[in-house]
């Protein structure tokens, strides 16, 4: 059956290397937000089986068609939306988000290290500096993007989804009148 769409806009895109804990605090964010959670690799596992099979099986260029078409009608409803972490390799996608608020998740080479695993299809093979390589090549392409970052590697996440429900309310006034409002925050780690 599939999920239930609101239409709308997301009110925040998450975007960020792999491991970087975007779906951890995106959930968190969505509960936060009353809105739904959004996670557009899970969207494509759920229809087409576990990534690294579509990597091995049909290669990265296939995959990268499903993703581009999952975040297209991801982006036409209102959430809370995470990224895989390549999905911002598209122009499309690119041209998509430059209209949308967008927050990048880091996270330093050390704190993810315990976070990969085979799982990640383009990271199987040569571990953290498969990683490193990946996140250095992006890392124009996510800093461009981002409307504001968040780094993960040692905070509490729940403390990251706080801030970051709070800074989506503040970029939203209509929608601060209509949520419930976290506690106060402490605003060590964020950066503009």
């Amino acid at each position: 059956m599939p999920e239930p769409v609101v239409p709308g806009h997301p009110l925040v895109v998450i975007i960020g290397a792999p491991g970087a804990g975007k779906t951890r605090v995106g959930k968190r964010i969505g509960r936060l937000l009353a809105v739904p959670f959004i996670d557009t690799d899970r969207r494509i596992v759920k229809v087409h089986g576990a990534i690294a099979d579509i990597f091995s099986e049909h290669g990265e260029s296939y995959f990268r068609g499903l993703e581009r078409s999952e975040v297209a009608r991801a982006i036409q409803e209102r959430a809370v939306l995470s990224l895989g972490g390549g999905a911002v390799l598209n122009p499309a996608t690119q041209r998509d988000l430059a209209s949308l608020p967008v927050v990048l998740m880091t996270v330093s080479a050390e704190a993810v290290a315990a976070r990969i695993g085979e799982k990640r299809p383009l990271l199987k093979d040569a571990g953290i500096d498969a990683w490193q390589k990946l996140v250095d090549d992006r890392r124009e392409i996510y800093e461009r993007l981002a409307s504001r970052s968040w780094d993960t590697s040692v905070r509490p996440i729940d403390q990251i989804a706080t801030e970051i429900a709070h800074w989506v309310r503040e970029q939203n006034p209509s929608l601060a009148l209509q949520l419930p409002h976290p506690s106060p925050l402490d605003h060590s780690g964020v950066t503009q």
